[in-house]
């Protein structure tokens, strides 16, 4: 029997719903009887987790959910809202008003920023970093120990309104999408590269590039990348200067200069 924490008293809690020990919910919270939430895990106010698909509108009497399930030590802040059918690592992190949709799974140690949208059936790979206002389309692939920054789109429609042709990006795993950029239907993000602010990128990106512009070109290998601070003997990758929040033994060797697995 597990030992819950602190559940104010103005959330709702299904008794189908399987909490773990010292979970914390806060005010106004609702999570649905199709729910499991790890072990010490902090729900802040109106979270809703379990939430129904569209088919529960259709027909609320035979609605079936699929589970949500939410690993250890989660932190779910105000006004965040997960599907039915999401399942979650451990350690997961999310700010406010993060929406994520049926099918998405989503791996250990993963931060999702502020107003972020996930649509359905989105993959995460472990220790990936969300910014504020990301947006995700059905489909995407983001692996791990990636990074999307503020307002980053990845779409998935080649031409709209369409159900015949979409197909989520990809994102490979140390690959960075920097603030404001775009990444079209299809489009492979390679290991290691960097997409600059505010970029359209409508072709693949081989790995350990950098692209720039509308439509994005490519304009230098990453580690050519140069700190004009002078503080940085090297950007590039930077899980060699960049190590906060990272549990050890997740990231590389910082004297080992490289990519290669």
């Amino acid at each position: 029997m597990s030992t819950r924490g602190e559940i104010h008293p103005t959330s709702s809690i299904s008794p189908g719903a399987k909490l773990g020990d010292g979970v914390t919910v806060g005010p106004y919270s609702v999570i649905h009887a199709n729910v499991s939430l790890g072990d010490k895990s902090f729900v802040d106010s109106h979270v809703v987790l379990g939430s129904p698909t569209a088919d529960y509108y259709k027909d609320p009497r035979t609605y079936q959910p699929a589970p949500c399930r939410i690993g250890k030590s989660a932190v779910i802040r105000s006004h965040s809202v997960l599907y039915a059918d999401v399942t979650i690592g451990a350690n997961f992190e999310s700010g406010h008003h993060v929406t994520i949709r049926e099918g998405t799974r989503i791996g250990d140690g993963v931060r999702i920023g502020t107003s972020c949208d996930l649509q359905p059936e989105v993959t995460i790979g472990n220790h990936a970093r969300l910014h504020s206002n990301v947006f995700v389309a059905r489909g995407s692939t983001i692996e791990e120990l990636t990074w999307l920054f503020p307002y980053v789109i990845l779409i998935d429609d080649p031409h709209p309104p369409s159900d015949t042709c979409t197909r989520g990006p990809i994102v490979r795993r140390f690959a960075v999408v920097c603030a404001r950029s775009t990444i079209f239907p299809g489009v492979e993000i390679g290991e290691g590269a960097v997409v600059g602010a505010a970029s359209l990128v409508r072709h693949d990106v081989a790995p350990g590039t950098v692209v720039v512009g509308a439509p994005a070109k490519v304009i230098a290998e990453a580690t050519e990348v140069v700190c004009h601070e002078e503080k940085l003997d090297r950007v590039y990758p930077w899980w060699l200067h960049f190590r906060r929040g990272y549990p050890d033994g997740v990231l590389p060797d910082a004297n080992e200069h490289s990519l290669d697995r």
